[in-house]
């Protein structure tokens, strides 16, 4: 369950719930491939192994939406 009181509606803590799991899980560092990446701010997260700080979604290191403009730049720079 959540840290915070979130009130009306089990579907908004079981949300609530997912959000706060993921925020304080560990990451895999692209640079190191350690599973040492933890959220530093606010889509900030930083590498506790190399140092190095990524910056990614609100509460995961990589969003939907980034893996595929990520994709479609790797198949650009193939041609």
């Amino acid at each position: 369950m959540s840290k915070h009181s979130v009130r009306f509606g089990a579907e908004l803590r079981k949300r609530a719930g997912k959000i706060d799991q993921l925020r304080r899980s560990l990451f895999i560092c692209p640079r190191c491939g350690k599973k040492k990446v933890r959220r530093a701010g606010n889509s900030l997260f930083e590498c506790r192994s190399c140092g190095s700080l990524f910056a990614g979604g609100a509460y995961s290191l990589s969003t939907p939406s980034g893996e595929v403009a990520s994709r479609i730049i790797g198949e650009m720079k193939k041609r």
